[in-house]
């Protein structure tokens, strides 16, 4: 092994005046306080998207018990939450089950809901850092 070179001090050392940042202004031309607004904002994108998720999880599961004679749609609560998780659901997974061929039955559409929410999600949080 040859001898170990010393890192170059990097940016750490240097005030961001010396740099050719104000003060004031910094990342991007936005004010510090931004990174203050911008990380909650990220987390409360990602609460929401993971929230939905769940909700369609719940849906797809309630369905299939409802299918398989597990629960019954007489009683109130099972009723008011397939009521609630399909009125959550339908405006998004609708369109999707108009472009998805005919799978004999099978819905596919609440696992493409879940891939392009997470791809979503994904693009989102990096858009939110990239501005920060």
């Amino acid at each position: 092994m040859g001898p170990v070179k010393e890192e170059s001090p990097g940016l750490a050392r240097f005030p961001p005046a010396a740099l050719g940042y104000s003060t004031l202004w910094t990342n991007k031309g936005f004010p510090p306080a931004m990174d203050v607004l911008v990380a909650p904002l990220i987390a409360l994108v990602s609460i929401v998207v993971e929230l939905y998720i769940w909700v369609v999880i719940i849906g797809v599961a309630a369905s299939w018990l409802v299918h398989f004679r597990v629960l019954n749609t007489s009683n109130r609560v099972v009723y008011l939450v397939l009521d609630f998780t399909h009125r959550a659901t339908e405006p998004a997974a609708r369109p999707i089950r108009r472009i998805l061929p005919d799978f004999g039955g099978i819905d596919v559409s609440p696992v493409v809901l879940i891939l392009l929410l997470y791809f979503a999600k994904d693009i989102l949080v990096r858009l939110l850092v990239r501005l920060v």
